[in-house]
């Protein structure tokens, strides 16, 4: 099973790594699953840029990132190289290990859980 690491902009928050992730399951469900505060505004269907986040490691254990998910990453704040929306960021590999860091959720206005 999968293992994902976050880290935080906000520094004030702790990282936290996720163990015994199954595939299938995206970064924002991830983050559902286990209390760690990621907006989504869409209800996960690639239609908005609130659950972006920055892929550090473990990219390519991810599905591939697609047009429509490149042009919502580009209205993202601050995009970098490593941004994919939470969303669409699907695991794929059962023995991957991945590191996402989540921006500071205070700069953007979104379904908070």
């Amino acid at each position: 099973m999968a293992t994902v690491k976050f880290t935080f902009e906000d520094k004030r928050i702790s990282p936290k790594t996720v163990e015994n992730v199954e595939t299938d399951m995206s970064i924002l469900e991830v983050t559902e699953e286990n209390d760690i505060h990621l907006n989504h505004n869409c209800g996960e269907v690639c239609a908005c840029s609130t659950c972006h986040v920055y892929v550090l490691k473990g990219e390519d254990s991810l599905e591939e990132i697609s047009d429509k998910e490149e042009d919502f990453i580009d209205r993202a704040i601050n995009p970098r190289i490593e941004s994919r929306l939470g969303c669409q960021a699907v695991i794929l590999d059962e023995d991957a290990v991945i590191e996402v860091e989540i921006p500071d959720q205070r700069k953007i206005i979104g379904h908070e859980h």
